[in-house]
């Protein structure tokens, strides 16, 4: 039953990948002639809609909460790090925002240390430098310009890993729907001001598209919340590596980009880093609930 489930997992894991590469291959063809900004907007609504069943299924508990303001504030560190996402989206290879976005779990790590007091020993600070060793390789700044987009993509995982942080304390007292529903309905509101100072009104076949990477951004969130259920994060968590050989295809196949040597060697180094990082900290917990229970 145990390598079942493994299997399921690493199944569902990768189909989450399938969801969100084709997400991003959606919003780089629909920024030809929308804008990001609005493309985020209408990802977030009808993300919202799609979470409607779910919301409706649990009544009033799911406005259940003691820490709106933590809501807020996560909010509005996802809806930055989701507008620069977009945008670099827009102007940079799938491929390459896919290797620099497995940086996220380099800054959660450092971040957790500063705002949780989680202690960091050499191994982990080891694993996030090579991760920011990996980075360098694919950026390569000296040696060639660091286009716009990168910068933007490495901006939002940062910002991406302050919302992580935020999670981790609000996951103690919120189920996952409360802390999704919240998410959803902040950052639909919040984005509606960005939306508005570039706005276009979608016509004939944008709007079924908007609504694919709406639903493909909500399939995939859930998709990878079941992989959790099946097996262990450290299990599944490589096979999130797909997205970057997904945004190649995509990228290739659709915008002809083509993606160099080094990016994969530099995605990776990157990618190892996040991995390590996950399989320890899993490692810690184990240890730490076998102390508990002694």
């Amino acid at each position: 039953m145990q390598h079942k489930s493994v299997l399921l997992g690493s199944a569902v894991m990768l189909l989450s990948t399938i969801f969100f590469s084709g997400m991003h291959a959606c919003i780089r063809y629909l920024s030809e002639d929308l804008h990001p900004f609005e493309i985020a907007f209408f990802r977030n609504l009808f993300g919202l809609i799609a979470l409607a069943p779910f919301i409706i299924n649990a009544g009033k508990s799911i406005l259940k909460t003691n820490h709106l303001n933590l809501h807020i504030i996560r909010a509005g560190f996802n809806m930055v790090a989701m507008l620069f996402f977009f945008y670099a989206l827009s102007i940079t290879p799938l491929a390459l925002v896919q290797a620099l976005s497995f940086t996220a779990p380099l800054f959660t790590t450092v971040l957790a240390v500063f705002f949780l007091g989680e202690i960091v020993r050499f191994r982990r600070w080891a694993a996030i430098i090579v991760g920011f060793i990996g980075v360098l390789i694919i950026l390569r700044p000296g040696i060639q310009p660091v286009p716009l987009g990168a910068f933007l993509v490495i901006c939002s995982a940062s910002m991406w890993a302050a919302t992580m942080i935020i999670i981790k304390k609000l996951s103690n007292t919120d189920s996952a729907l409360v802390i999704t529903f919240y998410m959803s309905l902040f950052l639909t509101l919040l984005s509606i001001g960005p939306a508005l100072f570039v706005w276009t009104w979608p016509v004939g076949v944008q709007w079924i598209w908007l609504v694919v990477i709406g639903i493909a951004g909500t399939l995939g969130q859930f998709c990878i919340a079941k992989a959790f259920s099946y097996a262990d994060a450290t299990v599944v968590l490589p096979i999130d590596f797909a997205k970057i050989v997904w945004g190649a295809i995509f990228g290739y196949v659709f915008f002809s980009e083509a993606v160099d040597l080094l990016t994969w060697v530099g995605a990776v180094v990157v990618f190892s880093g996040a991995c390590y990082l996950a399989w320890r900290e899993r490692q810690l917990e184990v240890a730490l609930r076998a102390d508990q229970s002694r």
